[in-house]
């Protein structure tokens, strides 16, 4: 790639990780895409892609570290529980149909989004529920099948996690995009991109463009995200649930 083409790359995964730290999720909407349009395969593509993610999870952590106070038994819960459908989701991706995954997960996602929409109150609030043992449980089994959709499709699988802490567990859209951001950013694309790096390959001469973008995304848009509040993050969060679902739905007819 010139030079040109690398600065545009670095644009573009700013944009889309910066929207992404805002809502809780989803710069696969745009920087997934984009490579696959430069001329990657769709299992390059992923693999960069994951590999690029980590950033976004390290700039947000560098944010929300000083801000944000991070409870033990939900970082445990996530890890534990979500890390082992990560690497199960990166092992069996390839045999898997892709239209018909991109076309389940798009409506899902949309139907997500507009369920947010029809909640005016939902994630404003920080209410604690579900934290006996039958809670964590069940919260524990959700995030290991949304760890499987992690490791093995590109677009808003972190704002379903997002949603999740929500619903389940009672927080509010500054506190479950914090954990979204950090421990699925971080860690579950980080083993994501570690099984999908090994399984396939890794375009790493694009990687510097997106890592950077990521980077100071994933930093800029919690930022903001701690700024504005739950208003405009659960705002960010329905638009770009929608986005990714007719992305998803267009692109596989």
């Amino acid at each position: 790639m010139s030079d040109i083409e690398h600065f545009i790359l670095f644009i573009i995964s700013l944009l889309a990780n910066t929207f992404s730290a805002l809502s809780g999720g989803g710069a696969g909407l745009i920087q997934f895409p984009v490579l696959i349009f430069l001329g990657l395969s769709f299992s390059v593509a992923l693999a960069t892609h994951k590999v690029a993610s980590v950033a976004l999870g390290l700039g947000a952590a560098l944010r929300y570290v000083s801000s944000s106070r991070l409870e033990r038994q939900f970082v445990f819960l996530l890890l534990v529980a979500g890390l082992p459908g990560v690497v199960l989701g990166g092992s069996i991706i390839l045999l898997i149909p892709d239209r018909i995954a991109e076309i389940a997960l798009g409506i899902l996602t949309g139907t997500v989004g507009l369920y947010s929409l029809c909640k005016p109150a939902l994630g404003q609030q920080y209410v604690p529920i579900h934290r006996e043992r039958r809670g964590y449980l069940v919260g524990a089994v959700v995030l290991f099948l949304l760890g499987i959709l992690n490791g093995s499709l590109t677009s808003g699988t972190g704002l379903f996690v997002t949603l999740w802490l929500i619903l389940w567990f009672g927080m509010d859209y500054q506190r479950a995009v914090a954990y979204t951001l950090i421990l699925v950013g971080l860690f579950w694309n980080g083993v994501g991109a570690i099984t999908l790096g090994i399984l396939g390959e890794i375009r790493w001469d694009w990687l510097p463009a997106l890592l950077l973008g990521s980077l100071l995304g994933g930093y800029l848009g919690s930022h903001l995200a701690l700024r504005w509040g739950n208003r405009w993050i659960k705002r960010s969060f329905e638009i770009v649930t929608i986005l990714i679902a007719v992305r998803l739905i267009a692109g596989s007819i």
